[in-house]
This record gives C-alpha cells, structure tokens and sequence, in this order.
C-alpha cells in the first residue's frame, strides 16, 4: 500500500512563500504544504478557463485556515476540518496555515505548470 509522510514526501518544492512536500500515490498526489505568508492563487489561474483551477481537490486543515472562492462565494475551512472542492474555483490561505491536499496527478502537474509560467510572467523571470 503506498504511503507518505511530510517527512518522506519524494519532492519538497519552494515556491515562494509556499512549501510543498508530495508524492505520487496511485495516480493521486498527496500534497503537504506550509503556508509562510497569505496567498491568493487567482492571479496565477489566469488564462485558465474562466481564470479558475480546472482540478478536484480533497483534504484537511491542519493548522491555520485556508479559503476557496466557487461560483462567487468564499468559503474557509480551518484547522480541523476536511474539504473536497470541485473545478471551477481560486484558493488562498493565510500565513502560518498548513493543509494536506490530494489531487489527480495529471491535472495538479498541469496546474502546477501553467501557475509556474504565469509567476514568471508576473515577476518578469
């Protein structure tokens, strides 16, 4: 049965104020991710459809609170709840906040490529 921890995640990536620490489980990726200032995804889905993250998600706060903005409501889960949200939202969280989240992998790897492209294009990398 595949597993991971925060501390034996295959791939720890910083970006920006984020770290991320993931591993590939049975074509899902289960993401541990530390939140180091509050962030707002939405500029880096722009150019997504309708400018939102095409991909599911599911998981659980651990510490501090995290939002999803769908269908021009905000929602906040904090620590101790789980979540799934469905295509078609923005994300963000607040400093000091961590979360566990697990994603298809073929959709997250496509996300994450486009959001890596739009932060270059937004600080002239």
């Amino acid at each position: 049965m595949p597993k991971v921890s925060k501390e034996t995640a295959a791939i720890v990536m910083e970006m920006g104020p984020t770290t991320d620490r993931y591993s590939e489980l049975d074509g899902y990726r289960a993401e541990f991710v530390s939140i180091g200032e509050d962030s707002d995804l939405t500029p880096l889905l722009v150019g997504l459809p309708n400018d939102e993250c095409q991909c599911p998600h599911w998981g659980y706060v651990l510490s501090g609170r995290m939002w999803f903005r769908k269908d021009g409501r905000d929602e906040s889960i904090s620590a101790g709840e789980a979540f799934h949200i469905a295509p078609g939202h923005t994300a963000g969280a607040d400093k000091g906040s961590e979360f566990v989240i697990f994603s298809p992998s073929e959709q997250i790897a496509e996300l994450e490529a486009h959001m890596q492209q739009r932060a270059q294009q937004l600080h002239g990398a």
